[in-house]
C-alpha cells in the first residue's frame, strides 16, 4: 500500500519549495494513525510473509493462555533485538523447552503489533540451533568456578532452625524484597529483619551485591542471609552470574540462601549458594518456620509432657500406696508367706517322688537301650571275627602246600622265593603236605 502514496508517472524533481513539492508530487492526503500503521503492516506482510530468523532468545515467558513472548537478540552478540510472539497453536508443537541464552531459528512472518505501533516476529515454528553467545559465557564460566570447588555440596551449610534475625540482600525498590517480608510477616512475624540494599541490574549491580554480602559477612548480625531478585530475561539476571558475588557467597561467614527469578531460572549464585530458592518467596519459606505450626507443635509437646507427668505421678502413687499397705500390716505379710511355705512342704515330697519316678524310669530304658547295644556290638564282633578268620585260614600257605606245593627255606630259615638266594651245594629243608624233606642244590638255574 505504501507504493499507493506515489503517482504512476515520472517521479518529479525535489525542489526546496515545500509549496510547490505539496502541489506537484504529493496530493493532500492526512494519514489516520490507524491507517497508517495498517498500511505499514500490509506492506511488511507482503515483503516478510515467510522468513527464518536466527537469533538468542531472551525474556522467553509462557501466558496462561498458552501465548509464547520472547526476544530474539542478534546471535553475534550485538545490540540488535526483536520482539517476538508464538501463539497457542504453534506453541503447542515444540518438540523442546525453550530456555534464556539459547541460540535457535524460527520460521514466520514480520508483523506491525498496531495497538503500540511495535514491530514483531510471529514465530510459526522454532528449532534449537545451538547456544547463544551469553549462554555459552555462562557455561565457560559455570565449569571454572564449578573446577575450582565453589559448587562442591560438602562445603555447604546448614541453616540455622530457628533464626532470630534474617538478612535480605536485594534492591529497595524490587518487587521480591516486598515478597519476601510480605511472606516472613506472615510466616514469623518475630523475627528481626536486616536489609543490606543493592542493585540487583546494571553494571553496578555484581560490585554492589559482592559488597553487601561482605559487609554482611563483617557484621554478623543475622544468622542467615537471603539474596534475590524477581524474574527476568538471562541479560537482567546476569549479574547473578558474575564471578565476583559468586566468590563473596563462598567467602561469607553466613548461611546463604539464594533465590533469584522464577523455578526454572538458575544463575551460578544458586550453585554457590548454601540453599537455592525456587523463588524469593520460596527463600523467605525455607529459612523462616510458620510461626503457627511451631505453636501448635509447641502446644503438642506441652499436652504431652504433661499427660506424661500426671502418668508417672499416678504410677508413683499406686506403688506408694502399695508399699504403705504392705508396711501397714506386717503380720499379714508373715502369714500369706508362711501359708506358702506350707504349700510348698506339701507339694516338696510329691515332687520328689515324680523326679524320682521319673529318674527310674528313665534308667530303665537307658539300662535297656545299653543291653540292646551291648548285644548288637557282641553280634558285630563276632560276625567281625568270623570274617577275619575266614580271610586267615584262606591265606595260610599250608593249606597251598596240601595242593601239591612245597616250602623251600635256608639253612637260615629264610623261605626261598628268588634263585639269587642260593647257590651250589646248599642245603634247603623242604615243607610237604605230610611231612619235610633235607636236599642239597646240585645246580642253579636262572631265567
Amino acid at each position: 500500500m505504501l507504493a499507493r502514496l506515489w503517482s504512476s508517472g515520472p517521479a518529479p524533481a525535489l525542489r526546496s519549495d515545500v509549496t510547490d513539492l505539496r502541489s506537484n508530487v504529493l496530493p493532500a492526503v492526512v494519514w489516520g494513525v490507524a491507517s497508517l500503521l495498517g498500511a505499514i503492516g500490509d506492506a511488511l506482510t507482503a515483503r516478510f510473509a515467510a522468513c527464518t530468523v536466527r537469533g538468542e532468545l531472551s525474556g522467553f515467558t509462557r501466558a496462561g493462555s498458552g501465548h509464547c513472548y520472547f526476544t530474539l537478540k542478534d546471535a553475534d552478540g550485538g545490540e540488535a533485538s526483536m520482539r517476538c510472539a508464538m501463539f497457542r497453536r504453534a506453541a503447542a508443537l515444540l518438540e523442546f523447552e525453550p530456555r534464556d541464552g539459547q541460540l535457535i531459528e524460527l520460521r514466520g512472518r514480520v508483523a506491525l503489533y498496531e495497538p503500540r505501533g511495535e514491530l514483531q516476529l510471529v514465530a510459526e515454528a522454532m528449532r534449537p540451533a545451538g547456544a547463544g553467545a551469553l549462554y555459552e559465557q555462562f557455561l565457560r564460566l559455570k565449569a571454572k568456578l564449578d573446577a575450582a570447588g565453589l559448587f562442591d555440596a560438602q562445603r555447604k551449610r546448614a541453616l540455622p532452625v530457628f533464626p532470630a534475625v534474617i538478612g535480605i540482600v536485594t534492591s529497595l525498590g524490587a518487587a521480591a524484597l516486598h515478597d519476601v517480608l510480605s511472606c516472613l510477616a506472615r510466616r514469623a512475624p518475630h523475627v528481626r529483619v536486616v536489609i543490606y540494599p543493592s542493585p540487583v541490574q546494571g553494571l553496578d549491580a555484581p560490585e554492589a551485591l559482592a559488597r553487601a554480602v561482605a559487609l554482611a559477612g563483617r557484621r554478623l548480625e543475622v544468622g542467615v542471609l537471603i539474596l534475590c531478585r524477581g524474574g527476568g530475561s538471562l541479560e537482567d539476571l546476569w549479574a547473578f552470574n558474575d564471578e565476583r558475588v559468586v566468590h563473596a557467597i563462598v567467602a561469607s561467614p553466613i548461611p546463604v540462601v539464594c533465590g533469584v527469578g522464577h523455578e526454572t531460572d538458575v544463575t551460578l549464585a544458586d550453585l554457590a549458594a548454601d540453599l537455592r530458592a525456587p523463588t524469593p518467596t520460596g527463600a523467605a519459606e525455607l529459612v523462616a518456620p510458620l510461626r503457627d505450626e511451631l505453636m501448635n507443635q509447641t502446644t503438642a509437646l506441652a499436652d504431652r509432657l504433661r499427660r506424661a507427668v500426671v502418668h508417672r505421678l499416678s504410677t508413683a502413687q499406686q506403688s506408694v500406696d502399695r508399699l504403705a499397705a504392705g508396711l501397714a500390716r506386717p503380720a499379714e505379710r508373715v502369714s500369706r508367706e508362711h501359708l506358702r511355705l506350707t504349700l510348698l512342704s506339701r507339694q516338696l515330697p510329691r515332687c520328689a517322688m515324680a523326679v524320682v519316678t521319673t529318674q527310674r524310669e528313665r534308667l530303665r530304658q537307658s539300662a535297656v537301650a545299653l543291653g540292646h547295644g551291648v548285644a548288637l556290638m557282641n553280634a558285630r564282633m563276632r560276625h567281625r571275627e568270623q570274617q577275619l578268620a575266614t580271610r586267615l585260614h584262606a591265606l595260610d600257605p599250608l593249606k597251598v602246600v596240601a595242593r601239591g606245593y612245597a616250602l623251600i627255606h635256608t639253612s637260615a630259615d629264610e623261605l626261598v622265593v628268588a634263585p639269587e638266594q642260593i647257590v651250589d651245594g646248599d642245603e634247603l629243608k623242604v615243607t610237604l603236605a605230610r611231612g619235610e624233606a633235607d636236599l642239597r642244590v646240585s645246580a642253579v638255574r636262572r631265567k
